[in-house]
């Protein structure tokens, strides 16, 4: 492992031919016998420094069609709690559930799940097979894992029956020295960034594009006024960045003045902290309050002058969902992922059916939607949002804090990088956009 951290160092990647794959490698893991950890508890209460365990584990055979990952960074998604936490059920079931479609496939069914679903590093091997990737190669990786045999996926990849999100339903994910994945994964590395910079629009840039401007989401136009909850956030950032990109007028939500902050630097003018304004659109953990709806809608009304929301980008669910349909303007559209305040919604069906608005689930995106948002990242048209970075053996710690929303932006983990600041080969461009990469760090 040292041969290979010291090739990509020293920009030798075309040693990498000839280094031997190690037997095995540093991964974060959850184990199977631990499932039932943190049953009967608040799901606040259950500590992902508990459950995430950096593992010796055996490297993966390559098959037909995949790739061998030297990981230099990766990054914490929301996913990667999700894991640590066992819900909303344990991944040992999706690796169970994978592992009965083929003899390759079982190989993810073990009783150790190497998590995580982004990556920025080099190609160390590639299978049989594969054509446009070879060992050396600069890559990031896309979560879409697919199979593709079956005609429901040719359309749209996100809708074949055997769509899985790498690290999360699969196993041998980014947050670790070594990753396998498909090669249809892969991608460009944007020559401006860093290794961490690098590794953390990956799932969550992806996500906010299919959401917000894919024709499969919300198919965002020029001047659409664009309701961000989290507008701050690992999603919501994105989305912001998409807007504004995109000719449309994002109304950020955040929860604090340090967010509004962040926001107005990317660009965003029209802003309401939650914590200023008091909104409790619950009377009580049953009950919804429509006045707080009628306030909320009359805030955005204030500052659009007038207009309500086109599309409501909604992804913390159950305790703002009612709010979104209530405010979404008549024709609307809510898209939706993730729920990561509760995935049982609860809205007035009354206010969606007679104003005819859209109710649009979003889940990741396919291979094109992918490659056109790292495309935007390589031009310097997005960025990425780093705010804080650990090394490998703290992610519990970096987990945790996404669980308890106490970051900004993203996560960044450090896997065989040594360091923060490497991996740039393009100095000027990346001098050309050094405040908006480093807008989150620090906060």
């Amino acid at each position: 492992m040292q041969d290979i951290r010291d090739a990509i160092l020293a920009d030798d990647t075309s040693a990498l031919a000839g280094v031997s794959v190690p037997e095995s490698y540093k991964g974060i893991t959850v184990h199977a016998d631990e499932a039932g950890m943190f049953e009967g508890m608040p799901s606040r209460e259950k500590d992902p420094r508990k459950s995430l365990h950096l593992d010796d584990v055996p490297t993966p055979e390559v098959a037909p069609g995949e790739a061998l990952v030297a990981v230099m960074a990766s990054a914490i998604n929301y996913n990667t709690v999700w894991t640590s936490i066992f819900e909303p059920v344990s991944t040992f079931s999706f690796l169970k559930r994978y592992g009965k479609i083929s003899p390759l496939a079982k190989r993810h069914d073990l009783p150790y799940h190497v998590v995580g679903s982004d990556l920025a590093g080099v190609v160390l091997k590639t299978g049989e097979g594969v054509q446009m990737w070879k060992p050396g190669d600069k890559v990031v990786a896309h979560c879409l894992s697919v199979e593709l045999e079956a005609p429901q996926g040719h359309d749209d990849t996100m809708m074949d029956p055997e769509q899985r999100i790498w690290g999360f339903e699969t196993n041998f994910g980014g947050l670790a020295e070594l990753a396998l994945v498909k090669t249809n994964q892969l991608m460009p590395k944007p020559d401006h960034l860093t290794w961490e910079e690098a590794a953390s629009p990956g799932l969550v840039n992806s996500t906010a594009y299919r959401q917000l401007v894919s024709q499969h989401g919300a198919n965002m136009t020029q001047g659409d006024v664009v309701l961000i909850w989290g507008a701050s956030g690992g999603l919501g950032s994105y989305a912001t960045q998409f807007a504004l990109n995109g000719g449309a007028t994002p109304v950020c939500v955040v929860s604090s003045p340090e967010k509004a902050d962040i926001c107005r630097k990317m660009g965003a003018e029209l802003i309401i902290d939650r914590s200023e304004e008091g909104y409790k659109f619950w009377s009580d953990p049953e009950t919804q309050d429509p006045r707080e709806w009628k306030r909320f809608g009359q805030k955005i009304r204030e500052l659009t002058g007038g207009d309500d929301p086109d599309i409501v980008f909604e992804h913390p669910g159950r305790e703002t969902f009612g709010a979104s349909v209530y405010v979404a303007k008549r024709g609307g559209t809510v898209v939706t992922c993730a729920s990561t305040s509760g995935f049982m919604h609860q809205y007035d069906n009354r206010y969606l059916w007679m104003n005819l608005k859209r109710i649009i689930g979003s889940h990741f995106a396919n291979y094109k939607e992918a490659y056109l948002a790292n495309r935007l990242v390589a031009k310097g048209q997005i960025h990425p949002t780093v705010s804080r970075v650990y090394p490998l053996h703290e992610t519990g710690e970096a987990a945790n804090d996404v669980h308890h929303n106490s970051h900004q932006g993203k996560v960044g983990v450090l896997c065989l990088a040594p360091e923060e600041g490497l991996g740039v080969t393009d100095t000027e461009k990346r001098e050309q956009h050094l405040e908006a990469i480093n807008r989150f760090r620090g906060v």
